[in-house]
């Protein structure tokens, strides 16, 4: 009885801070991407060649950023749908 009292208190809590864990890396990467994509247009505003070098640089973190949250977006849809 209490072997399996304590096997399902362990994984509630492992589940719930899985979870959490999620949540936060996926808040994270949102908030990396709208870093990213802010920066990246407030400095190809300026015509300077090292503002547009900067500018180019921000593309290599946006892609995948963009991507995870693309993958984000759909991991919560179909939490809704299912």
């Amino acid at each position: 009885m209490v072997t399996t009292i304590t096997t399902s208190t362990v994984t509630t809590v492992t589940t719930i801070a899985a979870m959490g864990l999620t949540a936060t890396i996926s808040i994270a990467a949102v908030v990396a991407l709208i870093g990213f994509l802010t920066t990246k247009e407030l400095v190809s505003a300026s015509l300077s060649p090292s503002s547009q070098l900067i500018a180019r640089f921000f593309n290599v973190g946006i892609l995948p950023m963009a991507m995870a949250f693309a993958i984000i977006v759909a991991v919560k849809i179909a939490e809704v749908l299912a």
